[in-house]
């Protein structure tokens, strides 16, 4: 296709279409030129310029729509001497810095509009802007996460030939070893077999034959030079496709000793490795190598690989394994190919003693794992544990819920103009009116809380967040603040995330937000625990949430199971019913002492009624009819999510790709995007 026949820079700016005339084409490429400015503006905050500079930005020419360098760059110099190529990382466009105006004035004329075919053999359209200078956001982290190793080389070329051959994927499928293609992958098990629902085994049923006779001489020579310090006794091989992953997680504290070492065959891969505060440190692994994980990196990084085609690494051919770092000027695409790898652990007889308590299962208290034992439990457990509670509570809860978070807030601020978003479980509404450029819908669980965005003037409806009555695929953005974590099975949450993604169209975002587990990292309190400062004396105080009216941890009541029989019970239905102490005490959930770290997931989490209790819809305080408690306590189900959980729950959908995942103030987030 040929480019439009700008002369000079007249492109810049549609007045000057008075003193050219173009044609039906050229404006279709001026109108789309624009748009790519527009669109730099309000997703990048990248500002063009109207005049020539020697810096152009490529709108569809990034590593982040499959445009590799070393494509591009030979299309960039047929202008000129390129001085610099800068390509961030997974963004859809690039900086190119010419030697001269008048190179860069070429380029903008002859490649704005050109047709080029990316690395998945799609064709896409260039358009050029110009610009002062680069600007993008530096990635933060450049060193490998503390106790990770990659050892390159460490087999020959025919050892690898060896081990690939060695493993049968055409086997007997009656074979204890064997097991049937997960969703992404190819597995077989040797000494255990390896469970993905809990990253564990069952160390009282090993598995016949033990490890391959083919691994002992490897193994042998790795103990040997003090590449790992255990023999294993436990094997998992795992064949990727190119466009294959596997979630971020945490292999389980207890079901294996410190050390984990695994082998890349066949194609080098990036895995990411990811800090609880949202760090996140991109590592290459070539082929050949073995990454050796021990320590922090064993223990508290998530590590895992993203479902892609192409992975951002290093340009230079002196760059091979380790960190990918963010030097702009060094990154391409690479494309991948089948890998095979080979997985070795040593499995754990003792309980763990590492030294990161609060995310090993070891030292925490056992949650009981037998409820709920049913989606039919869950769901009452929900409308009595969740949905009638906030009805109750809706006046005093929103009474405390009125300060925005900063990241929630940036998130929508960061929204193009005039975009459809649903607030998914928007409680009191405060997210409603936080940028009036967005035409904003909230729906929540309780009628009281939507009554209270009503007056308020904010559009809100009552549904339910696994069954929103809205159609599929409307919607630019989709928000779910501290809503997930009140479903009570992992099924649920899962379905509550793809309702999320359904709405979304697709290229449109979700942010999510559930309470964590870890409530402190690297000796620093979220402000949940921090707010435990008054004297024991003063407890019952402390346990009330009306403390801290800008509390960052547990904003927005959660909708449950669509059920039209769940109505609002009266003040003697409940006194008997989810919130009766009585009820709680029989429960297989323990109840939790606010302010204080959390010893299990799932949980009874008290709430101290403040105020006119009519305002709140009680006709008596809680308690025994004829008690006159001035303080009724209501208690909420929750599940916190453990450091990895949430993002691992949102990579079980085929559909969705996981932006950003970070930690802020006890919460973990995540932010995708409907693929």
């Amino acid at each position: 296709m040929a480019a439009p026949r700008w002369g000079g820079v007249i492109a810049m700016d549609s007045n000057h279409q008075n003193n050219y005339k173009l044609n039906k084409t050229e404006k279709k490429f001026l109108r789309k030129q624009i748009k790519a400015r527009h669109t730099l503006l309000r997703h990048e905050g990248i500002e063009t310029v109207s005049y020539a500079t020697q810096v152009l930005v490529v709108a569809n020419g990034g590593l982040g729509n499959g445009v590799s360098r070393n494509q591009l760059l030979p299309v960039l110099e047929k202008c000129g001497p390129v001085d610099a190529l800068l390509m961030p990382p997974n963004k859809p466009y690039s900086f190119v810095r010419y030697k001269t105006t008048e190179e860069s004035e070429r380029a903008y004329v002859t490649l704005n509009g050109k047709e080029i075919v990316d690395d998945l053999g799609q064709k896409i359209i260039l358009y050029l802007n110009f610009v002062e200078k680069a600007q993008w956001k530096e990635l933060g982290f450049q060193a490998l996460p503390p106790g990770l190793m990659v050892v390159e080389e460490i087999i020959s070329s025919e050892d690898e030939k060896m081990l690939l051959e060695s493993v049968n994927w055409t086997e007997d499928t009656e074979n204890q070893n064997f097991q049937k293609s997960l969703k992404h992958r190819r597995v077989k098990h040797f000494g255990y077999e390896f469970h993905y629902e809990n990253n564990n085994v069952d160390k009282n049923k090993p598995l016949p034959g033990g490890l391959p006779d083919i691994c002992d001489s490897i193994l042998e020579k790795w103990l040997k030079e003090g590449f790992i310090k255990h023999k294993p006794d436990q094997l998992t091989v795992n064949q990727y496709e190119p466009g294959h992953g596997i979630p971020a997680h945490i292999d389980t504290h207890s079901a294996f000793e410190d050390e984990i070492v695994s082998l890349s065959l066949g194609s080098e891969i990036v895995m990411d490795f990811k800090h609880p505060d949202g760090v996140t440190v991109p590592v290459m692994l070539p082929r050949r190598s073995l990454l050796v994980m021990t320590g922090e990196s064993r223990y508290l990084w998530t590590h895992g690989i993203t479902p892609r085609k192409f992975d951002t690494v290093q340009a230079s051919k002196s760059h091979k394994g380790g960190i990918i770092t963010s030097d702009v000027g060094d990154l391409t695409l690479s494309k991948r190919g089948i890998r095979t790898s080979f997985t070795f652990r040593k499995v754990r007889q003792t309980p763990c003693n590492c030294s990161y308590p609060l995310v090993c299962d070891s030292q925490m208290k056992e949650t009981p794992s037998s409820f709920p034992e049913s989606d039919k439990e869950a769901s009452q457990l929900e409308r009595e544990y969740v949905h009638q509670v906030y009805e109750e509570i809706a006046g005093h809860f929103s009474s405390t819920r009125h300060t925005p978070w900063p990241r929630v807030v940036e998130f929508l601020k960061a929204l193009p103009s005039g975009s459809l978003v649903a607030d998914i479980g928007c409680g009191n509404g405060k997210y409603l009116g936080v940028n009036k450029e967005l035409y904003m819908i909230g729906c929540d669980r309780s009628q009281n809380l939507v009554d209270i965005c009503r007056e308020r003037q904010f559009e809100a409806f009552v549904c339910d967040a696994l069954a929103v009555p809205v159609h599929s695929g409307s919607c630019d953005a989709c928000i779910s603040i501290a809503v997930i974590h009140h479903f009570a099975t992992a099924a649920r949450r899962v379905a509550a995330i793809q309702e999320l993604v359904r709405l979304l169209r697709p290229g449109g975002k979700a942010l999510i937000y559930v309470w964590a587990m870890e409530q402190e990292y690297n000796n620093k309190k979220s402000k949940y625990l921090r707010e435990n400062r008054v004297s024991q004396g003063k407890k019952e105080e402390i346990n009330s949430d009306t403390s801290v009216q800008e509390l960052l941890v547990e904003q927005m009541p959660v909708v449950g199971n669509q059920d039209s029989a769940c109505s609002v019970p009266s003040t003697n239905d409940f006194q008997k019913g989810g919130c009766d102490s009585r009820k709680v005490t029989d429960s297989k959930l323990p109840v939790h002492t606010n302010r204080t770290s959390f010893h299990s997931q799932d949980l009874l989490v008290p709430w101290h009624l403040k105020g006119n209790p009519g305002k709140n819809k009680l006709v008596e305080p809680f308690g025994p009819v004829g008690s006159h408690d001035p303080s009724p306590v209501f208690h909420r189900y929750y599940h916190v999510f453990c450091a990895g959980e949430l993002e691992a729950a949102c990579q079980t959908l085929s559909n969705v790709s996981v932006l950003q995942s970070y930690y802020d103030q006890g919460n973990w987030c995540v932010i995708l995007q409907k693929v």
